[in-house]
């Protein structure tokens, strides 16, 4: 055992978790060999708008999602633990990255490895996020490919500059480093939209679109009380 806590961050809005989600923690709990995985649900998402599921609901939503990803880790023998955590939704005011890495820095201490997971979207849009220069202070970050699309033509000037500064080509780097690092995992290709999906479940297709792309757990709340028709 690592001297060292792994810990595994996922944020976002959550609104609904699916199956995209769950392909990048398990893929990044395995990787990185994490000791524990939090997935994060934003309190208030400034960046979304105003039409989005409550904080609650996506909360709910979310833990679902866990029970489900609890299991497959159980199935593939991954010892990481599922935590859900409450930081953003019970933190008034929007929900800032920079305000929650601050605080479970502070939770886990100088020297705990602490890994924010996203997609490529996510890091072409870092400029975008408050303070996001300042991230790498408190964390590393871990970053999945998105199909069909090559991230070099998207990411702007700033990002690029960040990627010289802090890319490493070693995940086993991160495990090592407790922030400032950036891997870019070209090997697992995961679209983590939400939105799509919602439109989706709008369709008459409603049913078979569910099953394939959303939890068992999360999928029978949002059966049950008729969420996102």
């Amino acid at each position: 055992m690592s001297a060292i806590k792994k810990i595994g961050i996922l944020g976002g809005t959550f609104d609904p978790p699916h199956v995209g989600h769950l392909k990048l923690a398990t893929h990044f709990a395995k990787l990185l060999r994490l000791d524990a995985l939090l997935l994060i649900p934003s309190g208030e998402p400034w960046q979304k708008g105003a039409c989005i599921t409550s904080a609650e609901m996506r909360f709910r939503l979310t833990e679902a999602a866990g029970i489900d990803l609890a299991r497959a880790f159980l199935y593939l023998k991954i010892s990481t633990q599922v935590g859900i955590d409450r930081i953003e939704v019970d933190r008034a005011g929007p929900s800032y990255a920079i305000d929650t890495v601050k605080a479970l820095r502070e939770r886990f201490g100088a020297d705990a490895s602490l890994t924010w997971l996203m997609g490529a979207d996510s890091l072409v849009a870092l400029p975008s996020w408050n303070s996001w220069e300042k991230l790498s202070q408190y964390v590393n970050f871990a970053v999945a490919t998105r199909p069909h699309h090559d991230l070099k033509e998207q990411i702007s000037s700033e990002v690029g500059q960040f990627l010289q500064e802090h890319q490493t080509k070693d995940a086993a780097a991160l495990e090592k480093c407790a922030a400032g690092l950036i891997y870019i995992d070209e090997s697992l290709n995961v679209d983590l939209s939400s939105t799509e999906l919602r439109d989706r479940l709008k369709s008459s297709s409603r049913s078979a679109i569910a099953s394939e792309q959303i939890p068992t757990h999360t999928l029978e709340i949002i059966t049950n009380l008729g969420l996102y028709q």
